[in-house]
């Protein structure tokens, strides 16, 4: 899963995962009875790998901020 012990949403894990669906879609290893299901996955990865790179864009910035 991608989620880390303490239920915060683990970015690298993610990734993982959608590197893992790619390469499978890739090769042919997906079924078509899971093709939608997968894609449907990857969907949800991708939105949640992005609403963390905002976030630590965000909080970077915030420091950033706090140094000037």
């Amino acid at each position: 899963m991608s989620k880390k012990k303490n239920g915060e949403f683990s970015y690298d894990a993610a990734m993982r995962e959608l590197q893992n669906i790619v390469m499978n879609l890739q090769n042919d290893a997906t079924g078509i009875d899971d093709l939608a299901e997968k894609v449907s996955r990857a969907s949800e990865l991708i939105k949640l790998c992005q609403e963390k790179l905002h976030l630590t864009q965000l909080e970077i910035e915030k420091l950033e901020d706090s140094e000037e």
